[in-house]
């Protein structure tokens, strides 16, 4: 897709607050006919703007009391040494998030947990002991006040 026009981006707005809103409705919302809508949000699902439809699930009522966010630091940075950390992190379902940073800590991860014990148990028998990992930092999530996904859209 070349750039997003007007009504695209109004389509891409209306799909991240509510992505289970009907074709016709969203049609609606951004004043045109089901057929044309249709066909844009296909483009925009098939060029990769848009990647997917998720549930916002409340992880406390799931049994995860827990989100703690651990900085690692590893001992090399190869790209061999990080893409085996990468592929060691996405086989653990309690890692939510992993994104690689610059500077002194190589990743930060978000992982939830049912409890501390349960957390305890994942840092000394999946995180520290993962390939390369030279150090990891946590900190529990105390309250979180804004969780927004996705991007700022008019």
């Amino acid at each position: 897709m070349s750039t997003l026009d007007k009504i695209d981006r109004r389509l891409l707005a209306e799909l991240q607050a509510e992505g289970r809103v009907t074709n016709v409705d969203l049609a609606r919302r951004v004043g045109l006919t089901a057929p044309p809508c249709l066909r844009r949000v296909r483009a925009l699902e098939e060029d990769g703007v848009i990647k997917g439809y998720h549930a916002y699930l409340d992880a406390s009522k799931l049994g995860f009391a827990i989100t703690v966010f651990a900085m690692v630091s590893l001992r090399s940075q190869a790209e061999e040494d990080l893409k085996a950390f990468e592929d060691h992190i996405k086989a653990l379902p309690e890692v939510r998030e992993c994104h690689m940073l610059n500077g002194e800590i190589d990743f930060i991860l978000k992982i939830v947990s049912k409890d501390l014990q349960s957390f305890q148990e994942f840092l000394t028998s999946k995180l520290t002991p993962a390939p390369n990992v030279a150090s990891v930092k946590t900190s529990l999530t105390i309250r979180t006040s804004k969780h927004e996904p996705g991007v700022p859209l008019e």
